[in-house]
């Protein structure tokens, strides 16, 4: 039988084989963080200009 290979051996084995991202992977990070800011500030201002009484 094969030994199975410990948590710790596995995570060393990852930390060492570090990939950097690719540009494309950068670009899809940059959206989704410009995205969700926008979108919170339209919630924002949704909830400013329509429910008031609770701020």
């Amino acid at each position: 039988m094969s030994k199975q290979p410990k948590l710790s051996d596995e995570i060393a084995k990852m930390a060492e084989e570090y990939e950097p991202l690719m540009p494309v992977e950068k670009k899809l990070i940059a959206y989704s963080l410009i995205l969700g800011t926008a979108l919170i500030g339209i919630l924002l201002f949704v909830s400013y200009t329509f429910f008031p009484s609770g701020h």
